[in-house]
């Protein structure tokens, strides 16, 4: 009987640590064998996407066979062709001299577009309702929204005829002497840069000045950013933006959400945009708040200066609904951004133009003063007034376009005058500052064409 407990005892101690032994094993081997079933399923992961990148490769290099162009890298493409130091706008010149029309262009291995540089290929892409592409344009949405710059489609439509009213003729005549008064703040710094006779950055100037100008006819708000840029909080967080989505365009890793959410730049970006998204909130708000009111409603709609956002909060559709609150913070957004940077880049050539053609302009200055008969500003009518000034200003724009290039993403095919056809899904570019130096259309596309001196 003894003996019996005692096998017992033997038995049921063999178990437990038998049960112990297992329960070990098992602890050990789990995460192995679930790291195992991880790595099988990244390894998974990662090789249908590189057959998708090698078969999309194919398909865009069999899609571009039509369209000759510049070798590039195998992996970087044309990449490393574009440095930060502006270059990359006269090879883009230079490659359109060898390939007519238009030519290919990659930005890593396996996204490419066709570039187009001739007017005829251009008319072509712009006379559709293509929309823009989805990669160099998504980089401004998390700042700017979905607004008319990036909106394609119905929203697109829907917007753009809401927002008409606030280019009338009778809206922009007011924001002459708003701009007028900015620009004389503009000028008394430089007057007191020319007491030193030191050179200073102009463009830095000329940005502040544009972005007065907006705030002023936009928004109603004397933001005295050009005499606070250092100190106001939404000022520098809104050219702290404009560099980081120029920065993250060139940077090529940088069009990965992930890298450049995870990297400096990106936690840049999330706080500037943070600062920037509520001075526009606060903003919308103050002026809802005014609204609320029917009789200051009234007086906003018969008022001599409609400013853009009264004309955002008023604005209703054919069945009386309006702009939701993301969408008017968006166009706001948008507006701010668009409305000052392309515009002081404009402004910054053409002086540097006329700076370096004395001759035509000294014509422009009489030309202006004469208008201006003594007058401090210029008036809505002295705007027609001044043709060859006018004419030096285009000019300069095409020379120096403040928006160097333009893409679209196709939806349907696309097929140019001499029958070459790019299918669906492909990404079109076109590059405006190609396009105004191509020698097919302009003779000495590179030089300045002044109008001629003796044009009275």
């Amino acid at each position: 009987m003894l003996f019996a407990v005692e096998v017992s005892s033997s038995a049921h101690t063999a178990m437990e640590i038998y049960d112990k032994v297992q329960r070990a094993v098992q602890f050990y081997l789990y995460p192995i064998h679930f790291q195992c079933i991880i790595a099988v399923v990244a390894v998974v992961y990662i090789a249908l996407k590189v057959t998708k990148l090698v078969v999309r490769k194919y398909e865009d290099t069999r899609v571009l066979e039509s369209f000759p162009g510049p070798p590039g890298h195998w992996l970087f493409g044309h990449a490393l062709e574009f440095p930060q130091d502006g270059t990359g706008l006269d090879k883009v010149v230079k490659w359109g001299e060898a390939y007519p029309f238009a030519f290919p262009l990659w930005f890593g291995p396996v996204i490419a577009f066709l570039n187009i540089h001739h007017p005829s290929y251009a008319k072509t892409l712009l006379a559709s309702t293509e929309p823009k592409d989805d990669i160099a344009y998504r980089f401004l949405i998390p700042w700017i929204g979905e607004g008319l710059l990036v909106s394609h489609s119905n929203k697109w439509f829907r917007h753009r005829r809401l927002l008409t009213p606030g280019f009338h003729y009778d809206v922009l005549k007011p924001y002459v002497k708003l701009i007028a008064d900015s620009t004389k703040v503009m000028l008394d710094k430089w007057e007191n840069y020319a007491k030193t006779n030191e050179s200073f950055e102009l463009f830095q100037h000329v940005s502040l000045m544009t972005l007065d100008s907006i705030m002023k006819c936009g928004f109603s708000c004397n933001s005295n950013c050009q005499t606070e840029s250092g100190t106001n909080a939404y000022i520098k967080a809104v050219y702290e933006l404009c560099d980081l989505v120029n920065l993250r365009f060139r940077v090529f890793p940088y069009h990965s959400d992930i890298i450049f959410h995870l990297s400096p730049h990106g936690y840049r970006f999330r706080k500037a945009c943070k600062i920037a998204h509520g001075h526009t909130e606060e903003v919308i708000r103050r002026r809802k708040e005014i609204l609320k009111c029917e009789r200051e409603q009234e007086k906003v709609q018969t008022k001599r200066h409609l400013d853009f956002l009264d004309i955002l909060l008023c604005a209703r559709d054919d069945n009386q609904e309006g702009l939701a609150d993301e969408d008017i913070r968006a166009e706001v957004d948008t507006f701010m951004f668009e409305g000052h940077d392309t515009t002081a880049s404009g402004i910054s050539w053409l002086l540097f133009s006329l700076a370096s053609n004395p001759e035509h302009q000294k014509t422009c200055r009489e030309e202006i003063t004469q208008v201006l008969q003594g007058k401090d500003n210029m008036d809505w009518e002295d705007l027609s007034k001044i043709p060859y000034t006018t004419m030096c200003i285009k000019e300069s724009l095409r020379m120096y376009p403040p928006v160097p290039g333009i893409a679209r993403k196709l939806t349907k095919p696309l097929t140019f005058f001499d029958g070459r056809t790019v299918p669906a899904g492909f990404l079109v570019g076109t590059s405006v500052f190609g396009l105004h130096r191509n020698a097919t259309v302009w003779e000495n596309p590179n030089e300045l064409h002044w109008p001629d001196l003796c044009h009275e």
